[in-house]
């Protein structure tokens, strides 16, 4: 028997403003809740999701305050500690946040981790890119993009009546809000293919041969935006 106590619920401002019931009673309504350590919100964006990453990597990399002050430790050693320890956390479920530039922007909070592990402080100066060059870190959304892609081609060749598999071309019923439609997810990602002349289709095709998906996630990667 489901305990209802437990269960709660979500909905948009397109759903039923009608209480759900379970065994006559009513269940918990809420507008965000956290499922395999990410935020789903009933907003639908990742932004809840992203800032809630940011501040528990922020608190791993204090919680690690000693190692980064250390003179025991090489640079190297404490960079291996930060992409294991601190950027892990940071990037927990990135494969499914849109890849826009505002996101990317927040991320790149880590750059001042870096520069505080290689002992960079003011007034001494270093670009971005020289940062991420001498630290061999790359840029934050293409691994974002390489991670989503290579998610993306895992879950193409799983078998068409896989749930996962339904939910990427899963297309809602019903009117949509007035204005310009939000830029999901999906149309992230059909936006990438279009700038390497690939369709949904083609895409699909792809996927079943892991050779040839390779090749399109390093291309996909090797240029920014």
């Amino acid at each position: 028997m489901i305990n209802v106590n437990k269960t709660k619920e979500m909905c948009t401002a397109l759903n039923s403003k009608e209480p759900l019931r379970i065994y006559n009673e009513t269940t918990e309504r809420v507008t965000q809740f956290t499922y395999l350590g990410s935020i789903i919100d009933n907003a639908g964006g990742t932004e809840a999701d992203i800032m809630a990453r940011i501040r528990k990597a922020q608190i791993a990399f204090s919680a690690l305050n000693k190692i980064w002050q250390s003179t025991t430790y090489s640079a190297q050693t404490k960079l291996r500690i930060f992409n294991t320890n601190v950027k892990a956390v940071l990037l927990y479920g990135c494969e499914t946040w849109k890849n826009l530039k505002y996101i990317t922007t927040k991320l790149q909070i880590i750059n001042k981790s870096l520069r505080k592990i290689l002992r960079i402080f003011w007034p001494d100066q270093i670009t971005n890119n020289e940062l991420w060059k001498c630290t061999k870190q790359p840029k934050i959304d293409l691994q974002i993009r390489k991670r989503k892609w290579g998610w993306l081609g895992h879950t193409l060749r799983k078998p068409t009546e896989d749930i996962t598999r339904q939910a990427l071309e899963w297309n809602p019923q019903g009117k949509r809000v007035r204005g310009r439609p939000k830029n999901t997810w999906r149309r992230t990602v059909l936006e990438e293919a279009k700038g390497m002349k690939k369709t949904w289709a083609e895409i699909k095709c792809d996927a079943k041969n892991r050779a040839r998906w390779r090749i399109l996630v390093d291309a996909l990667c090797s240029v920014a935006d």
